[in-house]
């Protein structure tokens, strides 16, 4: 069947160190989700849970039946979504797969991670397993793959170690309009720039935090979406992809293979080219990132996004601004949410209800990354 797929209503929880565990946060999203659709349970016939390791964070498991259960969906059909980071991604795509295929008429999309009662030596070992253990026997880390990714970056292209400081300091001040995000204070590029340093070039003001929280969407026809509200999004092109999981076996560290590739199959999906996007949330679970995906997107030529972040082009009141939310570096990265709270972000822009975020967008894009650039998943939305 083809079909257009919509969203009609969203949620995000606070995200930070929380008390609640897994079950209960992924609880708290759903209700407030269908409450903002206006969705009773039983209309529900799909409800997928994004989440890349509860049971190594928390030995939860069988979480897609507890939150069919705990939020009233019985029978509705369940499911848990893993792709490592990039699980939010995977879960949009899920989703729409199911409306676009007729298999459901109203699908419940929730995503969630607890993870900071690890501490950050422990959940930094459970993330490095997303590694090839030809890599991970021998300490690389995702942090290590970034510094060195940075490096090769700033040399081969002749970049300022201060425009990485930049995307920093942009996403901490877009944090800081954002209620729900993790951090909600300004920094300086001073301050970036002296601050500890973790994977040489890169500092602490580099990385994203480690984050507990939830976000929820949910997914119906068009010709449903009108029934229940005059304001929707339109989930009008998505992509996914792979590259090597040997991240040293790449021809170019500095082209994210998946990114390009997810997002050529979401733009022909939609119809339309990178001008066409007003708004983006992308995947700074370091900040050398944020420039890898806006190249692997044609939002910049190859070595020329670090300029758009020295000229405030990627601001909020920029030519095309870029992780308004606050991205994963301010909002914070919990692991199966993040992909999920990119669709939001680009959803609340769509239909006018950002708040203080508001940019003016008529079409947005999310591009959720799993490991460094292992998998991908690229999703384009209009309003409606």
């Amino acid at each position: 069947m083809d079909r257009e797929v919509a969203i009609i209503g969203g949620s995000m929880t606070k995200f930070g160190q929380r008390d609640a565990w897994i079950r209960e946060l992924l609880a708290q999203a759903g209700e407030a989700c269908l409450t903002d659709a206006g969705v009773e349970p039983d209309a529900v016939d799909h409800v997928y849970v994004s989440n890349m390791a509860s049971g190594e964070f928390e030995g939860q498991t069988g979480i897609m039946n507890a939150v069919a259960h705990d939020l009233g969906l019985l029978p509705a059909y369940s499911q848990r979504i893993d792709q490592t980071s990039s699980s939010g991604g995977a879960g949009m795509y899920a989703a729409w797969q199911s409306i676009k295929s007729g298999a459901s008429d109203m699908t419940l999309l929730v995503g969630g991670e607890k993870m900071t009662h690890k501490g950050t030596g422990g959940a930094t070992d459970i993330i490095a397993s997303i590694t090839h253990p030809a890599e991970y026997k021998h300490g690389v880390t995702l942090p290590s793959f970034a510094g060195m990714t940075a490096r090769h970056y700033l040399e081969k292209f002749d970049a300022p170690r201060d425009s990485l400081a930049k995307v920093a300091v942009k996403n901490h001040e877009n944090g800081t309009r954002n209620p729900k995000a993790q951090f909600q204070k300004t920094i300086t590029e001073e301050k970036a720039l002296e601050s500890p340093t973790i994977a040489d070039p890169l500092r602490l003001y580099d990385f994203c935090p480690i984050t507990d929280g939830s976000s929820a969407l949910m997914f119906c026809p068009v010709e449903v979406a009108e029934q229940y509200t005059d304001d929707y999004a339109v989930v009008s092109g998505v992509g996914g992809a792979t590259d090597t999981h040997v991240v040293h076996e790449r021809d170019d560290p500095t082209t994210m293979g998946g990114v390009v590739d997810s997002g050529e199959e979401a733009y022909e999906m939609a119809g339309i080219g990178p001008d066409d996007i007003d708004v983006a949330e992308l995947h700074d679970m370091f900040t050398i990132l944020e420039f890898l995906q806006m190249e692997g997107l044609d939002f910049a030529d190859q070595g020329e996004a670090w300029k758009h972040a020295e000229e405030g082009r990627t601001a909020i009141d920029g030519d095309r601004p870029i992780n308004t939310s606050g991205g994963l570096k301010s909002k914070g990265h919990p692991l199966g949410a993040s992909g999920v709270a990119q669709g939001y972000e680009i959803y609340e822009q769509l239909v006018g209800e950002a708040g203080e975020r508001q940019v003016d967008a008529e079409t947005g894009l999310a591009c959720n990354v799993g490991g460094f650039g292992n998998c991908v998943i690229t999703t384009i939305m209009e309003g409606r």
